[in-house]
């Protein structure tokens, strides 16, 4: 067992790391967006627009002959209407001013949603699903570690009340070790599993073919999309009115509010629209969903209630997303994401401390301490690299013909890819130096939002709507503060221990 949890957390550190980072930061994404896009932080409107006021882009996207065409409606962590189709070159995403309806100019970034949401189940790996079978690998390694590291700790229990930071590194590396594992021990196996579950048809596609004709059978069923048309339509046709059908939907739903409108197929013969209901006062991921035939207005269908199996699923799917309005509970989530994040790079930390008097000149042990620092505080580092450069780039900013969202992408990655190199070449002073960056980047971002958006904490914490933007700009700077002081305290900590090393006669 003491093999398994050690060798499981080396070699799978570094992705389970990344994984949890990125899953702790999209537990705010929307609001990672708020502040990403300065043109969407907007007051709440007090009431829905009408829905034709989108019908000019549903007009583009009959004109593209898009294959769909969606509108998401603001809520409690989005004040902007968003709309989406997808043309058989691109996906086009336009951002709607909920009071006033006009136009938002193009934010040219893929902000949290975009790109760290992504990233979480996926690595940004998408050949042969290669990302997904990797995370699926980590987390059955985490739910091991969880359960080998209860067995090998036999007094984890009690030393959980026990933190020592006074004493030996290895021994205060222990500790918090000790600490953050049994503190979110159910949150870690939860999410672990929960996660497997959303994946689970990538890695078990047998069981979806044993019960259904095709893998798009389960897919609609799943998603409530079992109103979509089979064979495709003849083009020419008109799409009913939006607000008519909004209308029949509120009042099947007792005046609830429709969060998404999708058409699909929008000006052919064949073509659907469908309302999907907002599901954020409950965990499970509501997949309530009334159709209409585009063309007539006339309604079509109302999703049946889910097998028990698949709202199993839903409720999963519900505690692992947290998409429901609860703000202690996300924030909770949030700090159990981040005590996740201190439980792995601890475990990497005591596995260097306990070996770096016997094996600190070997390959082996080089190639674990640099792989550590691009895995811990590398890919802090670069996510703090993606924020700043968010802030620096121009609106329009083209290099090497690449916009400006992929400058952004580019700029993570060669900045992780720094890290690592750092941690090898460095290898005495890379945790001081890199949690100085750290401190340093964090900072800068702060500062670079309030110069470049004006919304300074004074402005931010008096407007309601921009909450989201203070609660970033507050993260940012409290990181910057903790990075520092542990910079410092490692590097007074690195100076005593050369002194010490000094024979005393030439101290004198």
């Amino acid at each position: 067992m003491g093999w398994l949890h050690t060798w499981a957390g080396v070699v799978l550190g570094s992705i389970l790391f990344a994984v949890f980072w990125m899953g702790t930061l999209s537990v705010f994404d929307s609001e990672i967006d708020s502040w990403m896009e300065p043109a969407t932080r907007l007051p709440t409107a007090s009431s829905p627009l009408p829905l034709e006021t989108f019908r000019p882009s549903l007009n583009d996207a009959i004109a593209a002959k898009a294959a769909f065409w969606n509108v998401t409606m603001p809520d409690d962590r989005q004040a902007v209407v968003h709309v989406h189709y997808r043309t058989r070159q691109k996906f086009i995403t336009r951002e709607f001013n909920p009071v006033t309806g006009k136009e938002l100019p193009n934010s040219g970034t893929l902000g949290a949603t975009g790109f760290i949401f992504p990233f979480h189940y996926t690595l940004e790996i998408g050949l042969m699903n290669l990302g997904e079978w990797l995370v699926g690998l980590a987390s059955m390694a985490m739910l091991a570690l969880c359960i080998t590291g209860v067995i090998i700790h036999r007094k984890l229990f009690a030393e959980f009340f026990t933190f020592r930071p006074t004493k030996k590194p290895r021994r205060m590396l222990l500790d918090l070790h000790n600490m953050a594992g049994v503190l979110g021990l159910p949150f870690h196996i939860i999410l672990t599993f929960s996660g497997l579950v959303i994946l689970s048809t990538t890695y078990f596609p047998g069981s979806v073919k044993a019960v259904y004709p095709s893998p798009r059978g389960y897919f609609f069923e799943v998603n409530g999309l079992t109103f979509l048309p089979i064979k495709p339509g003849k083009p020419g046709a008109s799409v009913a009115s939006l607000d008519k059908a909004a209308s029949y939907v509120r009042n099947v739903w007792n005046g609830a509010e429709p969060h998404t409108i999708l058409v699909m197929n929008p000006g052919t013969t064949t073509s659907r629209m469908a309302f999907f209901r907002q599901s954020d006062r409950q965990v499970t991921v509501d997949r309530d969903v009334i159709s209409f035939e585009s063309p007539t207005g006339k309604y079509f269908s109302r999703s049946p209630a889910p097998h028990p199996i698949i709202r199993a699923e839903h409720f999963l799917s519900g505690v692992h997303l947290i998409q429901f309005h609860h703000w202690a509970l996300r924030w909770f989530y949030f700090i159990l994401g981040l005590g996740s994040c201190v439980l792995i790079g601890t475990g990497f930390l005591f596995w260097l401390a306990a070996r770096r008097k016997t094996q600190e000149s070997t390959f082996g042990f080089r190639i674990v301490e640099g792989v550590a620092s691009g895995s811990v505080t590398g890919i802090i580092i670069a996510t703090l690299v993606f924020f700043v450069a968010n802030r620096l780039l121009f609106p329009n900013a083209h290099i090497f013909s690449q916009d400006r969202s992929t400058l952004e992408i580019w700029a993570f990655y060669f900045s992780w890819l720094a890290t690592f190199l750092h941690g090898w070449i460095r290898p005495r002073r890379m945790w001081i130096e890199q949690s100085a960056t750290i401190g340093v980047l964090a900072a800068l971002a702060a500062l670079l939002n309030w110069i470049t958006t004006g919304d300074h904490p004074l402005r931010t914490l008096f407007h309601r709507y921009l909450w989201p933007v203070a609660g970033m700009d507050a993260v940012l700077m409290i990181g910057s503060v903790l990075a520092l002081v542990v910079a410092q305290r490692l590097s007074s900590r690195a100076r005593l221990s050369v002194l010490l090393s000094v024979p005393l006669r030439k101290r004198l």
